[in-house]
Order: structure tokens, then sequence, then C-alpha cells
């Protein structure tokens, strides 16, 4: 057995399976949905988000606007918390930097996202770059098809030397659930992440057909939970990509609130990749139809 595999034993990661996960997140929103759908949690739930624009077609006139909007958002809604952070590519950091004003995260995906198909010098100069121009976040994908062939130690030994690019800022690793094929896998996954220094483990890119869903958030929560038993440190969560609506935001949150508990209701621990979610959240907040992001 090597090492890998000690580890994922160490968690019982063979041991999960897509029939128990599925069985249990029903149970989870069954008994508990009703009881956090309500006005605070959607509060809270705006207050987690990285609004983000990932798009082949962002302008540096179209994210100057979505900071500018940040910064006057407690202009118009005093009564909400701001947004976590805004989440961007490289080359549009330094927008971001320049034109925010409020005390939120600037995060930036990098290290060849969303396929993380390139040299691991690349990633690891892209990730340098972005904290260089003034990224607090790193969001970076595993090499999902070096872990799907096995090859752990390669998918851990790249997470090392990026956390170290990242050097002062906060590290997210994408394990892109919707591509590991099973509960195991996503399990799995997460450990080495969590291994290898990642400050958050995060779903998905939303550049595939499947993002986040419920079940991986409750193995990937279940992870999270294991881990800091295991080893005292707290790892965050983030579900990203799909998650629109109000009712899905709240499902999320459930879990989360049922595995974590209370410590990592906050955006320090547990935070939303989405770009429609914060209009849809702010809608149910005021109780009707809002297009301010």
């Amino acid at each position: 057995m090597n090492k890998f595999e000690s580890l994922f034993a160490q968690y019982d990661c063979d041991k999960l399976t897509d029939e128990s996960v599925k069985k249990a997140v029903t149970e989870i929103i069954e008994e508990h949905f009703a009881e956090n759908d309500n006005l605070d949690v959607y509060k809270q739930c705006l207050h987690q988000i990285d609004l983000t624009t990932l798009n082949g077609d962002d302008t540096v006139a179209k994210v100057k606007s979505m900071a500018e909007k940040v910064n006057a958002f407690k202009n118009h809604f005093p009564q909400s918390g701001n947004v976590a952070a805004i989440c961007v590519y490289p080359a549009m950091v330094s927008t971001v930097k320049s034109t925010l004003t409020e005390p939120i995260g600037i995060a930036s995906v990098a290290a060849g996202f969303p396929a993380s198909q390139t040299f691991l010098e690349v990633k690891i100069a892209e990730v340098a770059m972005a904290v260089l121009e003034g990224a607090t976040e790193i969001d970076v994908v595993i090499s999902i098809g070096k872990f799907l062939e096995g090859d752990y130690q390669t998918v851990y030994d790249e997470l090392c030397e990026i956390k170290e690019a990242c050097r002062g800022a906060h590290l997210k690793v994408i394990l892109e659930t919707g591509a590991l094929q099973s509960a195991a896998n996503i399990k799995k996954a997460s450990i080495l992440a969590m291994q290898a220094g990642a400050d958050f483990i995060k779903t998905s890119t939303g550049k595939i057909a499947v993002s986040a869903t419920p079940e991986a958030t409750y193995i990937m929560c279940k992870a999270i939970k294991e881990w800091y038993e295991k080893t005292g440190m707290k790892v965050g969560y983030k579900p990203a990509g799909g998650i629109s609506t109000t009712e899905e935001a709240v499902t999320h949150y459930t879990i989360v609130k049922e595995i974590l508990g209370k410590e990592w209701l906050d955006n320090k621990y547990f935070r939303f990749g989405a770009s429609r979610l914060a209009n849809n959240l702010l809608s149910s907040i005021e109780g009707k139809d809002v297009k301010y992001f």
C-alpha cells in the first residue's frame, strides 16, 4: 500500500457509495431545508458569494462596472452584507484591484483554468503573477486526468508547488466533481487537496455539464469534518457552478450547516461561486425582481 492509498484508507474513502450519499442528502433536505428557508439565511448566503465573471468576452469595462457595483452596494442595500469577493481571470485582477474600495477578497482563477492541461511551470507562473497583480485568493483545478489515472503523486506535488506560489494568498482547490465519476473519488480528491495545503476545497469550474450538486457538497463537507477531527485544521468549502436560485443556495447551506455546524457558516469558511445567484438572492430578500449585478 503506497502513501496515498494509506491516506485514503484512514478516511475510509473506498467505503463511500453513491447510493448512501444520495440517501443521506435526501434525509437532510427533507428534515432541515424548511428551517433555513428564510430571510436571514438568504442574506447570509449573499454575504458568502464570490461574485464571478469568467467569460472569454470579459472586458476591462465590464469588470470595472462589476467592482463599482460592489463598491456602491451598501448605498443601495444597507440592510444586507456585501459579497465576499470578486472572482475573475488573472488578466482582470489589476482592474479589480484598481477599482475596488470595499474590504473584500480579490479572487483569481489560475494554473491553466479550467482544464488544468498545461505545463506545471506555466501554472506556477500564472499563480505567482496573479498574486503579484493583487489577488488575495487563488482558485485552481486539480489535474483531473492525472487523478483519474491514479497518479496521485503528481496531483499532490503540483498542488504543493502551487500553494507555495500563492505566498500569502488563500488557495482554493477545484476538484471538478462532475468529472470524478464516483463518491469515493470525490472524497479522495478532497483529502488529497487538503493534504497538499488547500485553504478551501471547491466543487466545480462551471465549465462542464455537471457542476455543484448536493451530493458533492455532502461528500466534501464530510471529508472536511473528518480532516478537522484528525488534524485540528479548518478548511473552507465552496460549491460553485450551476448554483443560481435561492432554493439551490439554501439546499447547499443546509447540508453545510448539518455536517460542519455553525462554525463554518460565515464567508471565512463557506463561499458560493456564482454570477446569477446574487441577483436572485437579492430578489428574495427585497421581495421583488432585482437586477443589480
